[in-house]
Parts: structure tokens; C-alpha cells; sequence
């Protein structure tokens, strides 16, 4: 039997085979989870269910993330046809380009208020809506993917590190507030890797060479060990961690000059 047999969770962000969220649901699903995923608008349907198709039972829902109603749904289906739920990832994140690329000083207020909607409040809003459920299975783990441009001034993470700084002090808030219900809350803070969002970020290729050669381990992470951290917070071997920020970045963020 693997780690997470009969155990049922939820991913939010799979985009294409290279996304984080993509790497995690492999690792969970390796292991005997039942997975729900979702997406978001008719463009990115086909292949997100190309990629869920692939294993067993899975669950595929429409959900806009800024929708409450449409999250509401996402898990009364969740309930519904799957029963339980133990775990939530939140891969989910967005800034407007030009807010990305300009300087920080120049964001707009509407960039600034979508950015933290999507990117930070999403994950409060999720985790409110899968509550009851994780109560009805005895408790829950939530796993959110952050970078190192929530600590530290990154060069061209611009709008997209403020949210993230907001996104890890929500899942400390959240970690604190449901820790009697059995609820754990945590974050893995990734290096560089070259997802589709990744993409959007000025100078990214740049970024993941400097990565390389000055992390510890003189590379840049793989998409398989992100999955396997998640599944570590996602099991019972993490069962008193709760409210951290987990790195996995061949150690990069350990390295002052």
C-alpha cells in the first residue's frame, strides 16, 4: 500500500507537464491519493485533462479562484463524488505583465489588488471552503508554492514577491487559526524552475544560471524533488510541521555572497 492510500485531496494550478503542481500530484498520486484538479477558463482545459486523464479516478472542475461561487461549487462537487478530503495544493499565482516587467515603483493599484487576489487571498478563500471537509475526514494538509522573492529583493519578481510575502504570512495566519482543527499549513519555497510562469518573469534565463552556479549544490532543482517535498508535508511523516516555509532550492537561499 502506498503512503497516502485511501487519502483524497485537491490540486489548483496545473497548467502543462512542467508546472509544480503537475510534479506534486505525480508524487502524491505515486502514492496512492486520489486527486481533484481544476482549471481555469475553456484555454488551458484540453490539456490539463490530457495530463489528469493519465490517473486513476481522477476529478476534473472548472474554478475561477476570484469566483466565490465557483470555488463553493469546486468543493460541494469534491464532496460529492469523492466523499473526503485530506489535502489542498495551491499552485496558483498571477501578476499583469506590465506590472512584472515595469519598475516596482511604477506598479498599478489595479495590478497590485489582482496580484494579491490571485496570488494570496485565494489561498485563505480555498482553504475556508475545504474546511468542512477536512473536518469531516478528521484534519488536513495544505501545501502552497512560494519563491525566495518573498524575502529578498529578486531582480524582475517585482509585484509577483510582495504577493508571495502576503501569501507566506497567510499560510502562517491560517497555520495558527485552524491548528486545533487538526489543519496544517505550509509553504515550499522553490528555486527557479522553468514552468510556464517562470516564463513570464524579465530575465529568467539569467536568473537560473546565477541559481546554478551559486547554490550549494551547484544546480538548479528538479521538478521531482519539489513533488516529493510536497508529498512529505502532504503525509503523515509531517504531521507536527505546521506555518513553515520549507526550501527546496539546492540550498541557494543559505548563501549570503
Amino acid at each position: 500500500m502506498g503512503l497516502l492510500e485511501g487519502k483524497t485531496g485537491i490540486v489548483f494550478g496545473v497548467a502543462n507537464k512542467r508546472s509544480l503542481a503537475w510534479a506534486i500530484a505525480q508524487a502524491l498520486s505515486r502514492e496512492g491519493m486520489r486527486l481533484a484538479f481544476t482549471y481555469q477558463g475553456e484555454r488551458l482545459k484540453d490539456s490539463v485533462a490530457a495530463l489528469t486523464s493519465t490517473l486513476p479516478d481522477s476529478l476534473l472542475l472548472p474554478c475561477d479562484v476570484t469566483n466565490d461561487a465557483e470555488v463553493a461549487d469546486v468543493f460541494g462537487r469534491v464532496d460529492a463524488e469523492l466523499g473526503r478530503l485530506d489535502s489542498l495544493v495551491h499552485s496558483v499565482a498571477y501578476a499583469p505583465k506590465d506590472d512584472l516587467e515595469n519598475e516596482f515603483v511604477n506598479t498599478s493599484r489595479e495590478g497590485f489588488k489582482l496580484a494579491h487576489d490571485i496570488s494570496a487571498y485565494s489561498l485563505v478563500a480555498l482553504t475556508k471552503a475545504a474546511l468542512p471537509l477536512f473536518e469531516k475526514s478528521g484534519g488536513g494538509s495544505v501545501v502552497a508554492l512560494t519563491y525566495y522573492g518573498a524575502e529578498k529583493a529578486v531582480e524582475g519578481y517585482n509585484l509577483m514577491g510582495v504577493a508571495k510575502a502576503s501569501l507566506e504570512a497567510s499560510v502562517r495566519y491560517l497555520a495558527a487559526n485552524l491548528g486545533p482543527r487538526n489543519v496544517r499549513v505550509n509553504a515550499i519555497s522553490a528555486g527557479p524552475v522553468n514552468t510556464l510562469a517562470a516564463r513570464g518573469i524579465k530575465g529568467f534565463t539569467g536568473m537560473l544560471h546565477h541559481h546554478a552556479e551559486k547554490a550549494p549544490l551547484r544546480r538548479n532543482v528538479e521538478l521531482e524533488e519539489v513533488g516529493n517535498a510536497a508529498l512529505f508535508l502532504v503525509s503523515p511523516m509531517s504531521s507536527g510541521i505546521t506555518g513553515e516555509v520549507m526550501f527546496v532550492d539546492c540550498g541557494y537561499n543559505i548563501v549570503g555572497l
